[in-house]
């Protein structure tokens, strides 16, 4: 029997009961490791810890509970994430605060208490970005800068710890079929219209799937990836190599 890439492998993953995080969870499951994932809700798929992750104390409580079941982690993967619809001049504080506490703050907290595990395995961690930490859509003023923030701290984790034997990488996926998208097109004046037409503005002409995602990020955690560290890792369909030009 060929060993799975991931025996008994220790993985945490945070946002996993949809969309990218829950393929992520499932290719893993898949090479035989061992799932754990964090988010607001209770996971039925996998075992899973129920966490504010907004809030650094529930963070480090997550950690610890992982360690003290398990006694390592092997993989983190920083994936829970959220958007809202607002130009700078109407978002808030308050929803600026909430939006990099998730997106940016939650993965420099758990990466910070799960590091000193990560360097007795040589571990690593695979942040989810986005497109978005490239260029930027109308109204997601709060969104850009936190996924922006996320590939900086990507760089810095892997400069900072690269001599610890951790790499950390991330991964910036374009148009995703996911609920978050959905929920995004269902705001659109005719979101039939735009559901349809939403793949041509790719090369491949269509939009992407959470397993093509799951794949790469199960790559850069595997051995196949040991020389890959502290690089971002366009997955969009060709959407931001395609130049734009005015409608015929």
């Amino acid at each position: 029997m060929v060993e799975k890439r991931f025996s008994n492998k220790i993985i945490v993953i945070t946002g996993a009961t949809r969309g990218i995080g829950l393929a992520c969870a499932e290719r893993f499951q898949e090479e035989g490791a061992k799932i754990c994932t964090i988010q607001r809700g209770k996971s039925e798929l996998f075992e899973s810890i129920e966490c504010d992750l907004s809030k650094e104390q529930e963070c480090s409580y997550s950690i610890k509970k992982i360690i003290k079941k398990y006694g390592c982690i092997d993989v983190l993967i920083n994936n829970a994430g959220m958007m809202m619809e607002s130009s700078i001049q109407d978002t808030s504080i308050e929803d600026w605060n909430q939006t990099l506490a998730v997106n940016l703050t939650a993965p420099f907290l758990l990466s910070k208490f799960a590091m000193p595990f990560l360097i007795t395995s040589k571990g690593c961690i695979v942040n989810i970005g986005s497109i978005e930490g490239i260029g930027a859509n109308p109204k997601h003023a709060a969104y850009s800068a936190s996924k922006a923030g996320l590939h900086g701290l990507t760089r810095a984790i892997a400069v900072d710890h690269g001599k610890d034997g951790v790499r950390c990488n991330a991964v910036a996926p374009g148009w995703i079929d996911t609920e978050l998208n959905e929920d995004f097109i269902n705001t659109m004046p005719d979101s039939e219209h735009f559901r349809r037409n939403i793949g041509s503005i790719h090369p491949l002409n269509r939009t992407g799937k959470t397993k093509e995602v799951a794949s790469l990020v199960l790559w850069l955690a595997s051995s196949e990836s040991s020389f890959v560290t502290g690089q971002v890792y366009t997955i969009d369909g060709g959407r931001m190599a395609k130049i734009s030009l005015p409608s015929p």
